[in-house]
């Protein structure tokens, strides 16, 4: 049974790899030049930001895989999240290498990444419904009941997990923001998963977050190293598989509520404009409209922190 002084020790561990992971991929990938593009629509204030190093995020995934496979917890759920995570990061990745290190802009297709983002989230349900206890049962958070999904739960967490993947992604706009809001719900699963008793769930929740720890070092404001599509995506799969092994994917909205409202704010953006050819935000993603109406990068960033803190706390008595 995993304890809390276990968890300080994987994430104190996970932190210092990250850490000493720096000085050796900044400069590794400036050597590829594998710099940020800036796009002309996005706020002025983020063209100063042209060039950064992107492809950051395989710090903290080197960092979870190196530290959770030596904690001796290696079972199948363990294996399940580990692969979702980096399923995910390298669909991720495949994107960055071809925009940023070969340069060609448009990078992997919509549908070739959404058709692969589909794989990954099927084999994740398929899994959690053939070996969880609960089968095809969910966790509904605050009434302590369930509710039996029976043959639609694998299309549902497929759903799921796709929104969550695509809703960090688009979270990862700010330095910091992506990196410091998963980091505090990872926190939560961690908190979750040993009360649970899902030793696997916690170690690897610990992991990620001593990775993120380590990785703000260089990420927040001004980001020396941005993460890019590789670490976004590989942490909407970490996020999505902890919460999916703990049968607790409806308390994503509540915890991610931060990942819910950028997407949202997407969506109602573009249908809109679509519609009536007027916008509701000045800009989109949600962190976007707030540095138009001229809040500081820095104040976006710990306000999202802050909501996502008490969202967590809320989380907890959820469940």
């Amino acid at each position: 049974m995993v304890e809390y002084k276990d968890i300080i020790r994987i994430i104190v561990i996970a932190f210092f790899i990250t850490l000493l992971l720096g000085p050796l991929v900044i400069p590794l990938l400036r050597r590829l030049k594998a710099g940020q593009s800036i796009r002309e629509e996005g706020p002025k204030s983020h063209f100063k930001k042209g060039g950064t190093p992107v492809m950051g995020g395989i710090m903290f995934i080197a960092a979870l895989l190196l530290t959770t496979l030596t904690s001796g917890v290696l079972n199948n759920d363990m294996i399940v999240l580990l692969l979702s995570t980096i399923g995910f990061g390298l669909i991720g990745f495949i994107d960055d290498f071809i925009k940023v290190v070969l340069k060609r802009n448009l990078g992997l297709r919509a549908y070739q990444k959404l058709f692969l983002q589909i794989v990954l989230a099927v084999i994740l349900a398929f899994y959690q419904s053939s070996t969880s206890l609960m089968g095809t049962k969910l966790l509904i958070p605050f009434i302590n009941t369930t509710i039996d999904l029976g043959f639609l739960y694998i299309p549902f967490i497929s759903f799921v997990v796709v929104a969550v993947v695509n809703s960090v992604n688009l979270t990862d706009g700010l330095d910091g923001l992506a990196s410091g809001v998963t980091l505090i719900v990872m926190v939560f699963f961690s908190i979750v998963a040993i009360q649970a008793g899902n030793d696997s769930v916690a170690i690897f929740s610990a992991a990620l977050v001593g990775g993120l720890l380590g990785f703000l070092r260089y990420n927040v404001h001004p980001a020396k190293v941005f993460m890019g599509d590789t670490g976004s995506l590989a942490l909407g799969g970490a996020v999505a598989a902890a919460a999916i092994l703990l049968n607790l994917s409806l308390i994503i909205p509540i915890v991610g509520g931060i990942y819910f409202a950028e997407a949202l704010s997407v969506i109602i953006q573009v249908t809109s404009y679509k519609l009536t050819g007027k916008r509701v935000f000045r800009m989109s993603p949600l962190h976007h409209h707030y540095e138009e109406k001229g809040w500081k990068e820095t104040k976006v960033v710990a306000v999202f922190w802050t909501i996502t803190f008490v969202l967590c706390l809320v989380g907890l008595f959820a469940v």
